[in-house]
């Protein structure tokens, strides 16, 4: 059963019982609806408290039902039903209260919380916006600053954040339940205070100007957060009554929008990612040690991200001067955290802390797991995994980080090669999200569970990519470059190139991102093919690497930067060196350069699916949003041409 009643005393207790995380579906509101009624009739019973089971108080909506019409009774009926009710309903939360979970307990007369409980109105993230109350009751219980961060800007609060703020009237620390009850009990017979009805001014047009401009710079396009800031506001200006009527309105259409669905169509990829269908049967391997070879750029992100996830972290380096240069960067990268207020600083010693320095690998023998991280050369990457092979236990998950090197070449001689992955990370490792996991033919199954076990731990999107120059989110960004470039020859301006594309909502355009990459990286790929005896032909990247322009590291790249300043600036000198490849200068507008990326991305997405390099059109799609910066209101580009083909 989806809804649950129990009787204690003179209170009623009302479990929404919906796993895995108490969805409201049709058939829980249609229940609910029913004890309303019913409890609004029984005498025996003076108040009400209604609960969450399991792990949280209720989740949100039931997003599956957002592809299909609107079924009865709705979330707002429901919760007018309860607001409306003759005895006082009491929510009593505990894990989280989100979306239309927290709407929900926004209709009810009194709110009290477990500590630990997070409070949220994420319909933004979907691309919608509160559509149940939330935008009108919130911030007449709060306050509208308090409550516009959490409407339009994606703000949680914890349960002492919430106490302070009003959203709960009593804080529980322990027997929720009972608490709970003895609560209900308390307020049985009094006055049934209601938010809706609470009076909210108008704090004027600078204060509205200001919230807009903050939102809409957030947004990065998004339609909803905007949206949602407007029926706020729209319901101080006209009311509560023609407020929620505007809510509704508001949330239907953007129900439907195109956005709204590549939102959806995200969430339920992003969900699935960390548990492959053909792995939930195997016991990933316990990793409870792990170790870092190389602490450059790369891997003193990936030391972050691991001791982010609670690992201990040993780093190894080939001598003592590059072993403290790594340190030192992974504390710089602990330190920036704190001073941009991601973790306070004693988190920020706490997770330097669990970093140890060695010097060569010796000291990574007892690791559970180790990641290589070291110069893109396969020699020097062969002759890590040799050591590695006969210093660490047999189990040891070994796993490579190399972007375009074949990982079978890498492993060619490793003993056990069954422990063998490759994770590639994206910089800065301890930020971007996406992993790509490279399953070799040997690779076991444990070992690739336990890879997937580690994305979760870290918050990662995990992808599995199969074997090919670049894997898949690499070999679709030299095609994007590829494009890019050629229409530079054709005169096309880089900068209006990267215009274009941060207009379709990209955070920088592929200039830009080669700049900030660093244009060596690839460069030094296309001389080791050339090596090779593969005949590639000179690019403009190459030309202005060999003039010593390796992209903002060096001050110089497609663009100029000043020092310590990461903003592009027109360069006179990058002119002079492109000039022999470039024809003469035309414009294209900004739709057609979009046009020509998108059908360069799209046909390489289909080719890697046709080789079975990637498994599905999602995880091209995670891919290009969680790696590469495609925005996330499009859903990724092979969405863009599945929609496009259905319409």
């Amino acid at each position: 059963m989806s809804v649950l009643l129990e009787h204690r005393g003179v209170v009623a207790i009302v479990s929404i019982d919906n796993p895995p995380v108490n969805a409201l579906k049709t058939g829980v509101r249609a229940r609910l609806v029913v004890l309303v009624s019913q409890l609004d009739q029984d005498t025996a019973v003076a108040a009400v408290v209604i609960a969450g089971t399991g792990k949280l108080f209720v989740g949100g909506a039931d997003i599956a039902e957002f592809d299909r019409p609107v079924e009865e009774p709705s979330l707002p009926d429901l919760i007018a039903r309860i607001e409306g009710a003759a005895k006082p309903w009491v929510a009593a939360i505990h894990g989280a209260a989100l979306g239309g979970g927290l709407e929900l307990a926004l209709g009810c007369h009194y709110r009290v919380a477990a500590t630990g409980a997070t409070f949220g109105l994420p319909e933004v993230t979907l691309g919608i916006i509160p559509g149940a109350g939330g935008t009108q009751r919130l911030p007449r219980l709060i306050g509208l600053a308090a409550a516009i961060p959490i409407i339009a800007e994606r703000l949680t609060l914890d349960t002492p954040r919430a106490a302070e703020a009003g959203l709960i009237d009593r804080v529980i620390h322990r027997s929720l339940i009972d608490r709970a009850v003895e609560f209900a009990a308390g307020v049985a017979g009094a006055p049934r205070p209601l938010a809706i009805a609470r009076p909210l001014a108008d704090p004027g047009a600078a204060f509205w100007q200001a919230a807009a401009d903050r939102i809409t710079k957030g947004a990065r396009g998004q339609t909803a957060p905007p949206a949602a800031l407007a029926a706020v506001r729209f319901g101080v200006e006209a009311g509560a009554t023609a407020g929620l009527a505007r809510e509704r309105e508001t949330f239907l259409a953007l129900r439907a929008s195109d956005e709204a669905a590549a939102l959806r169509y995200l969430f339920f990829a992003e969900r699935a990612a960390p548990r492959p269908a053909d792995l939930r049967g195997i016991t990933p391997r316990e990793v409870a040690l792990a170790g870092v070879v190389g602490g450059g750029t790369m891997g003193a992100g990936i030391t972050a991200a691991l001791r982010n996830a609670g690992l201990p972290v040993i780093l190894s380096e080939r001598d003592e001067a590059a072993l403290a240069r790594g340190m030192a960067n992974v504390q710089g990268l602990f330190a920036a955290a704190a001073r941009r207020g991601l973790m306070s600083g004693s988190d920020a010693a706490d997770r330097m802390a669990g970093v140890t320095g060695t010097v060569g690998l010796d000291g990574l023998a007892k690791c559970d797991l180790v990641i290589e991280a070291v110069f893109e050369d396969l020699d020097v990457k062969r002759a890590v995994f040799g050591d590695l092979g006969r210093l660490c236990a047999a189990d040891a998950i070994l796993a490579t980080n190399t972007s375009y090197i074949d990982p079978r070449l890498i492993a060619a001689d490793l003993p056990a090669p069954d422990r063998f992955v490759g994770l590639h990370f994206f910089s800065p490792a301890q930020v971007m999200k996406l992993l790509e996991i490279i399953p070799l033919p040997a690779t076991s199954p444990t070992t690739l569970a336990t890879a997937f076990d580690l994305a979760r731990r870290m918050g990662k999107v995990p992808v599995r990519a199969g074997i090919c120059e670049g894997f898949i989110g690499n070999r679709m960004l030299k095609r994007i470059r590829s494009e890019a470039e050629a229409m530079v020859r054709e005169g096309v301006p880089h900068a209006a190139i990267d215009a274009a594309m941060r207009a379709f909502g990209y955070g920088m355009g592929p200039f830009e991102m080669q700049d900030m990459a660093g244009l060596d990286i690839s460069f030094m790929n296309r001389e080791a093919a050339r090596a090779r005896g593969e005949d590639l032909p000179e690019t403009p990247g190459d030309l202005l690497v060999r003039a010593g322009r390796t992209g903002v590291k060096w001050g110089g790249g497609w663009y100029d930067y000043a020092p310590d300043d990461r903003k592009p600036r027109p360069s006179p000198d990058a002119a002079r060196i492109l000039a022999p490849m470039i024809a003469t200068p035309r414009d294209l507008p900004a739709p057609d350069i979009v046009q020509r990326i998108m059908a360069a991305l799209t046909a390489e997405g289909k080719a890697i699916l046709a080789e079975g390099v990637a498994e599905t059109a999602s995880d091209i799609d995670l891919v290009q949003v969680h790696g590469y910066g495609f925005p996330r209101a499009n859903g990724g580009p092979m969405f863009q041409t599945s929609r496009k083909a259905t319409q």
